[in-house]
């Protein structure tokens, strides 16, 4: 288990002495330090209010950072979200168009990016399938379970085939089953199409078996305490959480959590 305090110029997410004050001195986030390579699935635990989704939204261009430098590809991420027009974000809730079928809320950025109806028409074919949902396109949102109206979020932010995705706990209100299905369909997405995951969860299990990486940050305001290689190669079986491996590494990452030594 180590810190990577190595500074990298290749990475597509740089971050070096990045800070977070907001309005009346709350410090959020302090002094961080990491590089993510892309391709890289990475998940980010740590206590409520530590400032995870404040770190994914700095990345995302939604946040300004009072402290340090961020760069996405070389550029700043307003700039790098501009640009590259790559960058998809999913929130914990599916925030789905009530009065929009699944098929039209997952064509809306190719909408708002003024595709022609033919190839949004096959895109969102492709993608429904992709997350399991053909036979759903007509359906409403208020038809959808939780679970499904997650997929339907997964396939309107994979429907513009980002370069990075970045999910800020996607899956918090759901059940366990679903929310182990639904992280073995994302992992299989990952493997497949090879963008960059960035990944916010408070549950250890989750980050273990999603990532490569994982990143544990310390209570408000938030520091990186650990950046903890997952060494468990792809695909991964379902049953590998029942394993002495991954239950000694999920282990690890609450003792780091809970700033205990083995």
């Amino acid at each position: 288990m180590s810190m990577e305090a190595t500074a990298k110029t290749d990475s597509l997410v740089a971050a070096h002495g990045l800070g977070k004050t907001f309005t009346g001195s709350i410090k959020a986030l302090i002094d961080i330090d990491v590089d993510i390579d892309a391709g890289e699935f990475v998940s980010i635990v740590g206590p409520s209010g530590c400032g995870k989704s404040t770190l994914l939204k700095m990345i995302a261009g939604l946040v300004t950072p009072t402290q340090g430098t961020l760069s996405i590809a070389g550029l700043a991420p307003l700039e790098a979200r501009h640009q590259r027009q790559d960058l998809a974000y999913i929130f914990q809730d599916a925030t789905l168009l009530p009065w929009r079928t699944v098929e039209k809320n997952v064509a809306l950025p190719l909408e708002l990016a003024g595709k022609d109806n033919a190839q949004v028409a096959d895109r969102v074919t492709e993608v429904l399938h992709m997350v399991g949902l053909d036979g759903f396109a007509r359906a409403y949102p208020r038809h959808l379970s939780g679970g499904m109206r997650m997929r339907v979020s997964i396939a309107r932010a994979l429907v513009t085939q980002p370069g990075l995705l970045l999910l800020d706990e996607p899956f918090a209100a759901l059940d366990e089953i679903t929310r182990q299905r639904l992280n073995e369909e994302l992992l299989r997405l990952w493997e497949e199409h090879g963008w960059t995951g960035l990944f916010v969860t408070h549950n250890v299990y989750e980050a273990v078996f999603l990532s490569q990486r994982i990143l544990v940050m310390s209570d408000r305001p938030g520091r990186l305490l650990a950046d903890i290689a997952v060494p468990f190669p792809t695909p991964r079986p379902a049953n590998l959480r029942d394993t002495p491996e991954f239950v000694h590494l999920a282990s690890e990452v609450s003792r780091q959590l809970r700033g205990t030594s083995p």
